[in-house]
Parts: structure tokens; C-alpha cells; sequence
């Protein structure tokens, strides 16, 4: 054959394969991505409902009745969402196998373990009509667009060859609680500090732990700081017992405080990154409510946003309403617990679980006790189960009072509405129309004895049992504070002894950077909030700075970092090499601090993996306080010791930074290391990887700075952890004046403009107008779809 005929033969090959990927990727991506213009019918609407699409893919619903709102919202997550609505769904039940295999099997039991889908069939049937009629409606139209879409599925399902089935209301329940046992800590944090007294003995495991620190900002009232930062001092006692055997910011301003005279509203909520984004923009109307927000797909209202005359926003709580139990168990393999001296049957669950490329289905039997389910064994001592206690696995009215909250026409009216809220605990800042701003910690609590909730009890003597729980007015709440601002960044709420709450409170130092902006000028803007939320000044730094002064670095090319570091402005920003020093020398201080306390297992204070859904420990949510307090009791103590540790710890991070990022110090940047990737669940695939996934971008912020972008201590910089994906700023003197940003996009199909179109503004601390007034609405629409009644 010539060369000029293989050339030929090559070229047409190449031209073929380029055809065919074109033709692959028009059905497979293209064909399933939704119209927003046309008048689709459906039988189950009442009326007309107009959907007009703004140029960012988020839909303003406009019904005449509320079935027919969440009718269409229901459609419209599945229309966008529906691979995410089905993961959601699969990992809830604990079906995740059925499509992944023997790799997800040890989740799946887990879950099954807990018992999410038992808890939402329970309160499924206790729903009251009203809550009964509005889960019907929107999965009526979850599966109207299953029904119409079954031969144009979006590419993950193509992917997998499955159909989905169809969404009900147990489902969106179960969602409910999955989302809800996102938020919710501490019953790990308990195992752990049971792995921390083993490993170190109980008075070295208690001196890690001091409780929220001295000096941290209260919520109530403003400005109020933490007095006493000691836990209980009952808490070496109780970790003897082991020897023997999530993240947001949210915060509003009075009238007399912003530049419109009426209160702003700001909230940035933080999850894990991903894509696409938890988030699902949509603005409902009808006779009932007027509301704009973000929903969660997979649930019908809105979760995050305002409706005419109230706005609020949310951060996780951190209070602890999760307990474990230790359960002593018959060791012949019958579902029989101990109490006290006698044995008693326990609740057998029997739970068969698909696994796709097996022929037979694994069997997990749970056993229940009165504390809970029995989710884990220990390790060293086959007859001690671990119980889990929750609010969370307790059925409740969740629904009634996301409902009320849609329609409440005042702060005083949304604190009523969240009366009704169980679980999981949040924080709820709230501003509206009339001048008023407050805040509510919404959601049912445990009522404990002090001390309880640190670490697990001893189920078989009946230890600290809970007493029912607190009623709704006992919970903290705020309401138009003299000093003219609330806030609330996951730190401690109040210093109440009475009743007695317990937590895992973050550390109070994006709190208080917040409270020092909103202090620092008489007035705020819209615009003021949005530079806000891009604050990336690090308080733990400041300290870090000052302590650095007795280091004494042995090299030239050391002390000129030493100097650098000295001279900065203590801003996590992307492109600073001083950002990426301090980040370092923070992670190797912290590390060598505790190593004569726990020798070469020094990770395990970060977190070890006590479940199979398990990151990293919430030690890490308080890793600065611990790390000042540490340094303190050092330098108190041995000053010559503490110079040698901060020295050397300096040098280690100098060299691994020289040899991460190379020997010119002005080329580093917090952004070499410190990077976001926005990763699609079925993102590991090769080839489909890069289809789907976004990234990696250089990114600001830590942990501690109001831009939180944290990561997992000493494994990677990585902005693994949490980020603010959502960020919106409400305006009650005018809500077409209010903003928000939702990363990466309204889409969860790869091939839709809509898939990845705020990363970019997302990035550059840029917003989109929160259109919601008709005018405004019409004024920006690029497509107007009717959905009409058969």
C-alpha cells in the first residue's frame, strides 16, 4: 500500500471516529437537555402556570394554586437534577450497590444500620392532609418528567443502563433526614474521644479537649464573648470509662445600621464542593406565597431566601442532638441487650441489599434498642454495640413548619413557624420588611444532665438517659438587639448554663471577623455584604504573626520567609506566598505540638475514620484555638523548648514549600496549594472524568476566614471540606435589589450552558441580580414556557 493510501485510509479513520464522538455526544448529552419554551400538557394541573427562565436557567414559577407550584417545581428539579435526586435518593436507602457494586456495600449497610427510610415511613404515616397534598403534588411532578423522559434520560443514567423509579413522598422524607444527617454532630466526635482516652488515658485526652474558647463571640447577645472555656470537669472521669473495654455564615443588620434605612440580610451556607450544586435556584409564586431561594432537589419549598416581607438564612447549629449508647450484647448471637442485670429482646431489622454483579443479596440484620439502632461493633470486644440516639431518627412535623416559614409575614411570625422545625438543629438569621431582625436555633433538642453528650454512655447501667427533650421556647432566640446586628458563623449561641446545651461549636473566629466588619462603619450596602463575604483575613494568623517574632530560623533563604511572613497583612488570598507559608508552618506547629502526646499517631487528633462515611474528626472545626492553647501552655512552661519547637517547625514547612513549590519564594502561592475542584460523582471515570468534572482553580480562604474554603489537616490542602457554593444578600427595602451566586450552575446535565456558568463569577466575588418583583422578572427573561392543563 502507498503512503499516500495510508494517509488516506488514517485520515478517514480519524474523520470517522471524529463523527462518531459527534454523533455520541449529541444523543448521549445534547438530546436530553430540557426546552424552556413550548406549552408542554399535563394532566395533573389545574390551571395555566407560566415559567419564565431567566439568562442563568433559573425558573420563576408563576401557578394558580399551590399543588400546581409544586407540581411544576418537581418537574423542574427532575429536569435538571435527576442524577443527583437518584443518588440522593440511593444513598438514603442504603441502595447505593444496586448500581455500583461491592464498593459501596459497606456504606450501604451502614446506612441500613441507621435507618433513614425506616424514620421517613414513619413519619410519612403521621403527615397531617395539607403535608400529605403537597408531597403528592411534587412527585407527581418528579414523575411526570420521569414518565416523559424515559427514552432520553440524562447521560448518567445512559452511563449506568438503568430507568429510575418512580419518585415518592417517603423519598423526599428520607432526603429530608439524609440532608439533616449531614448537618448534625457529634456522635462520632464521641467515639473518638473514646479512641483518644484508649490511646493516651484519660487526663491526656481531657487537656486536649477545652470546650469553646474563652474569649469567642456569643450569637446572644451581640458582642457578648465566652467566659469559661472549660468543658465539664467531669470529663476525665468519664473517658476512664473507654480504658477499661457541615459550617455557614449568616448575619442581618437593623435599619439604623444599613444605608437604606431597612435591614439587610447576608447568609453563605457551606458544603462540600461538588457538582452539581446542592443548591437548585427557583422562585415560586401563587395565591399561598411569593418566595425566591434555593431549594434542595428531591424537596419541594424553599429551603434558603425571602418571600414579600421576611428573608432568613441558616448555619448549621452544632449543637449535639446525637448520642451513642454502648450496648451489652448476648454473645451467642441473639438480638438480646443488657440492662443492669437482666436480658431483654431487642427489635430485629432485617434489610436484604442488591448488589450488582452478584447473583445472591447480602442480609444485614440491625438490631434496635430503646436507645436506637445498634450501627457499629467495637473493635476489641465483639459484645459491645454502639447505639445511636438522634432527634434525627425521631419522626416529627419538619414539613409544617417549612411550610409556615413560606408564608410568614414577619420575623416574629418565622420564629413562630420554626417552633414546628425538629431536625436537624440550625441557626435561622431572619430580617423583614417592618425593621425587624432576629435569630432562632430551630430544632428539637435533647434534655440531658450536664456532662452528658461527651462521650458515649454506658447503655446496660442506664447513664445519662435522656429526660424527653427541651420545649421550643426554651431554645435560644433574639429578637431586634440594641446593638442592631445578628450573627451566627457555627460558633457558640449563648452562655445559658440553663438549660443545659450541649455542642461542638466551631471556633468563634469568622464570628467575630464579622462582628469587627459590621462594626467598623456606621452604615452597610448591599455592596458592603458582598465584600464581606470575600473576606479573607485570617484572625488565627494575627496570632500566628506574633508569635513568630521567637522563632529564630537557621538559613538565609529561612529568615528572608521569616521576614516576608512578618511584613503580611495576614490575607488568605489566592496569589500570596505569605498565605502558603503561614498555612505550612500552622500545620507542622500543630503537628509537632502534639506529638510528645501522641507520638507517630498524631493524625488520629484530626480524625480517624470511625464509620464508612466517615472524612475527618470535628477537632478540626476548633484546630486554631487548640493550636494557641497548646503553644501557650509550651511557652509558659519551657521557653527555650518552645523556641526549638517553633524553629523547627518553621524549617520543616520552609523546606517542604521550597521543595513543593521551588526555591523562589516570590513565585509561591497559597493557590499552588490550596485548590478547588468541582467533582462529578461518576468524575473518577477516566475520559468521563474530564467531560463532567470542573477544575482545579486556585482558591482563597481557609478554614477560619469568612471566604471559608477548608480543607482536610495533613492530608492535603485540597478545598475539600467546605466551601460557600451559595451566597446571596437580601435587601427588605427593596427585594429586586438583592443578589446572590450559586456555583457551579443551575444544571446537573454536562452539556447545558447552565452546567458551569458561575464558576468564573463565583470566582471573582461577582453576583447575579435575585430577580423577584413581575417587572423584574419579565424585564430579564430570555424564555417564557407555559405549562398548560390537559
Amino acid at each position: 500500500m502507498s503512503r499516500l493510501v495510508k494517509l488516506a485510509v488514517l485520515g478517514a479513520g480519524v474523520v470517522a471516529a471524529a463523527a462518531a464522538a459527534v454523533a455520541a455526544y449529541r444523543g448521549f448529552v445534547l438530546r436530553p437537555l430540557p426546552s424552556y419554551d413550548g406549552q408542554p400538557v399535563f394532566p395533573e394541573l389545574d390551571g395555566t402556570v407560566d415559567v419564565l427562565w431567566d439568562q442563568w436557567g433559573v425558573p420563576h414559577v408563576y401557578a394558580q394554586s399551590q399543588d400546581d407550584a409544586f407540581f411544576v417545581q418537581g418537574y423542574l428539579h427532575a429536569q435538571d437534577r435527576l442524577w443527583q435526586m437518584e443518588l440522593n435518593r440511593r444513598a438514603g436507602a442504603g441502595r447505593l450497590s444496586e448500581l455500583f457494586g461491592q464498593r459501596t456495600l459497606e456504606a450501604d449497610r451502614f446506612l441500613r444500620r441507621v435507618g433513614l427510610r425506616r424514620v421517613a415511613r414513619e413519619e410519612f404515616s403521621m403527615l397531617d392532609e395539607d403535608d400529605a397534598t403537597v408531597l403528592a403534588a411534587y412527585c407527581a411532578g418528579v414523575n411526570a418528567f420521569i414518565r416523559r423522559s424515559r427514552s432520553r434520560l440524562p447521560l448518567e443514567f445512559t452511563l449506568l443502563r438503568f430507568v429510575p423509579e418512580p419518585w415518592s413522598p417517603v423519598d423526599v422524607l428520607q432526603w429530608a433526614k439524609l440532608m439533616g444527617w449531614n448537618l448534625s454532630v457529634n456522635w462520632d466526635v464521641e467515639l473518638l474521644r473514646a479512641h483518644m482516652a484508649k490511646l493516651l488515658g484519660a487526663d491526656a485526652a481531657a487537656a486536649l479537649e477545652q470546650g469553646y474558647q474563652s474569649g469567642h463571640p456569643l450569637t446572644s447577645p451581640p458582642g457578648a464573648v465566652e467566659q469559661d472555656a472549660a468543658l465539664p470537669g467531669a470529663l476525665a472521669p468519664l473517658l476512664a470509662t473507654f480504658l477499661a473495654g457541615g459550617a455557614s455564615n449568616a448575619w442581618a443588620i437593623s435599619g439604623e445600621r444599613s444605608a437604606s434605612g431597612k435591614p439587610l440580610l447576608a447568609n453563605d451556607p457551606h458544603l462540600n464542593p461538588g457538582l452539581p450544586s446542592p443548591w437548585y435556584e427557583c422562585h415560586l409564586e401563587c395565591p399561598d406565597f411569593r418566595v425566591t431561594g434555593v431549594s434542595l432537589p428531591g424537596a419541594p419549598g424553599i429551603v434558603v431566601g425571602h418571600n414579600q416581607q421576611v428573608a432568613w438564612g441558616m448555619t448549621a447549629s452544632m449543637v449535639d442532638t446525637q448520642d451513642i449508647f454502648m450496648e451489652r450484647l448476648a454473645d451467642d448471637g441473639s438480638p438480646r441487650y443488657r440492662v443492669r442485670n437482666a436480658w431483654r429482646q431487642g427489635e430485629v431489622v432485617h434489610e436484604v441489599i442488591s448488589v450488582k454483579g452478584k447473583r445472591e443479596p447480602e442480609h444485614e440484620q440491625v438490631l434496635v434498642t430503646p436507645h436506637g439502632p445498634v450501627v457499629l461493633r467495637d473493635t476489641e470486644d465483639a459484645t459491645v454495640g454502639y447505639a445511636l440516639r438522634s432527634t434525627l431518627l425521631e419522626p416529627g412535623p419538619l414539613l409544617k413548619a417549612t411550610r409556615a416559614l413560606l408564608q410568614a409575614s414577619s420575623v416574629q411570625e418565622a420564629q413562630e413557624a420554626l417552633a414546628h422545625w425538629t431536625a436537624p438543629a440550625l441557626n435561622f438569621v431572619l430580617a423583614d420588611v417592618h425593621g425587624n431582625i432576629g435569630h432562632q436555633l430551630a430544632g428539637t433538642l435533647p434534655r440531658r444532665e450536664p456532662d452528658s453528650g461527651v462521650v458515649p454512655a454506658v447503655g446496660w447501667e442506664q447513664q445519662r438517659e435522656w429526660q424527653g427533650h427541651l420545649p421550643p421556647e426554651d431554645n435560644p432566640a433574639l429578637l431586634n438587639p440594641p446593638e442592631g446586628y445578628v450573627v451566627n458563623a457555627n460558633n457558640k449561641v449563648t452562655a445559658n448554663s440553663e438549660p443545659y446545651i450541649a455542642g461542638e461549636w466551631v471556633d468563634g473566629y469568622r464570628a467575630q471577623r464579622i462582628a469587627d466588619l459590621l462594626l467598623a462603619r456606621p452604615r452597610h450596602s448591599v455592596a458592603d455584604f458582598q465584600a464581606m463575604h470575600q473576606d479573607a483575613l485570617s484572625l488565627p494568623a494575627l496570632q500566628l504573626i506574633h508569635m513568630l517574632v521567637d522563632a529564630e530560623p537557621l538559613s538565609q533563604a529561612a529568615n528572608q520567609g521569616m521576614e516576608m511572613l512578618l511584613r503580611w497583612d495576614a490575607r488568605i488570598e489566592w496569589d500570596s506566598p505569605q498565605a502558603a507559608l503561614y498555612e505550612t508552618v500552622r500545620l507542622k506547629l500543630h503537628q509537632n505540638l502534639l506529638r510528645p502526646v501522641l507520638g507517630e499517631r498524631v493524625q488520629d487528633y484530626f480524625g480517624v475514620q470511625v464509620h464508612p462515611l466517615g472524612a475527618s474528626s470535628a477537632y478540626q472545626f476548633r484546630g486554631g484555638s487548640m493550636l494557641f492553647r497548646l503553644a501557650e501552655r509550651l511557652r509558659s512552661s519551657d521557653k527555650d523548648a518552645w523556641h526549638r519547637l517553633l524553629t523547627q517547625s518553621f524549617e520543616e514547612a520552609f523546606a517542604d514549600l521550597y521543595y513543593t513549590l521551588g526555591p523562589n519564594m516570590q513565585s509561591w502561592s497559597w493557590g499552588g496549594l490550596h485548590t478547588l475542584t468541582f467533582r462529578h460523582t461518576l468524575g473518577a471515570l477516566p475520559i468521563v472524568g474530564r467531560l463532567l468534572n470542573r477544575g482545579p482553580y486556585p482558591l482563597r480562604g481557609d478554614t477560619d476566614t469568612v471566604h471559608q474554603a477548608s480543607f482536610t489537616a495533613g492530608v492535603s490542602f485540597e478545598a475539600n471540606r467546605w466551601i460557600p457554593g451559595f451566597r446571596y444578600v437580601a435587601d427588605t427595602s427593596d427585594w429586586d435589589r438583592s443578589v446572590v451566586i450559586n456555583v457551579p450552575g443551575q444544571s446537573g446535565q454536562v452539556g447545558s450552558p447552565h452546567y458551569d456558568d458561575q464558576i468564573e463569577m463565583w470566582l471573582r466575588g461577582e453576583y447575579r441580580p435575585m430577580l423577584f418583583s413581575r417587572a423584574a422578572v419579565e424585564a430579564g427573561a430570555q424564555s417564557w414556557q407555559q405549562f398548560l392543563p390537559e
